[in-house]
Order: C-alpha cells, then sequence, then structure tokens
C-alpha cells in the first residue's frame, strides 16, 4: 500500500523505511502500488542520491559494506529502559540452566515489549528459541520448536 497518500507513506518515512532495510547488505525494499506516487518517487530518488554518494565516499576510503552483527541483547540505544545483564549471552550446561535462563529471557523479553523496544524483544524472543532447540524444551504450548521452521513463518 506504498501509493496511499498519507503521513505514514510520506517521502520522509518511506526514506527511513528504506534506509532500516540498508542496514543489511543484502537488504531489499519492496514498494506494493499500483502507481508510484510523487512523495514514493521522491523517496527513490533520494535514497538513490545517498547511495550513490556512499557508494563514491566507500570507493574513496577502502571500505566494503558488510551486515552489522551484535549479540543477542546488546543493545546501545540511548534511552533503552530495558536491561539484559548480559543474560542473553550466558550459555547453559544442562537443560535445567537453560529452563532458568530461558524464565528470565521471557521476563526481559516482556520487559522490553513493555518499553516498547520491539527489536530487543525480537532478539531475546529468537535467543529463547535457540535454547528450547538446544535443549529441546518444550514452549508454553508444550512443544518444542520444529528445525528448520524460522520464526517469521509462525503465527
Amino acid at each position: 500500500d506504498a501509493d496511499q497518500e498519507g503521513f505514514l507513506r510520506s517521502e520522509t518515512t518511506l526514506v527511513q523505511t528504506m534506509g532500516r532495510a540498508a542496514r543489511n547488505v543484502a537488504g531489499e525494499v519492496v514498494l506494493y502500488a499500483d502507481d508510484v506516487t510523487d512523495s514514493m518517487q521522491s523517496a527513490i530518488d533520494e535514497t538513490q542520491r545517498r547511495r550513490e554518494i556512499q557508494a563514491e565516499y566507500n570507493a574513496e576510503h577502502g571500505f566494503e559494506p558488510r551486515t552489522i552483527e551484535k549479540d543477542v541483547g546488546e543493545t546501545n540505544l540511548p534511552g533503552s529502559k530495558t536491561d539484559t545483564g548480559g543474560t542473553a549471552d550466558l550459555e547453559p550446561d544442562d537443560a535445567d540452566a537453560a529452563e532458568e535462563l530461558i524464565d528470565d529471557l521471557e521476563n526481559r523479553m516482556n520487559e522490553a515489549a513493555e518499553n516498547l523496544e520491539f527489536e530487543l524483544a525480537a532478539d531475546i524472543r529468537d535467543r529463547i528459541r535457540e535454547l528450547r532447540q538446544e535443549f529441546d524444551i518444550a514452549g508454553e504450548d508444550g512443544v518444542p520448536p520444529e528445525e528448520g521452521v524460522p520464526p517469521e513463518a509462525e503465527f
């Protein structure tokens, strides 16, 4: 619905959305629309202009773009209210320790969501899934996560 004019589809908002995808080397932006609006065209033009400037700068200074890799729960956001206390980095030795860690991470995930820190909450959720898979621990529904099912495939 990128062709629906409004404050959520303004040039500024579209440029911000496109910029988030640019954080990943393989990031792509797909705009679904029947017609290209002025806001869409302006955002596309501005994004292309910025990409050209960045490519020139990278070439001049020998930089090669790469995706940022951060540990789960690592947040450098100013004003972050959620403290993971490094628990997301812990590696439990057995299933009992993993269950304790999962309980703690679930509390911190809920706290992050309450603080509207959804990216952090999603990172913690993914770490919980990894632990459940690694130690074959069932979730709230009593079923352990299936191998090969990406988190975004769940509804």
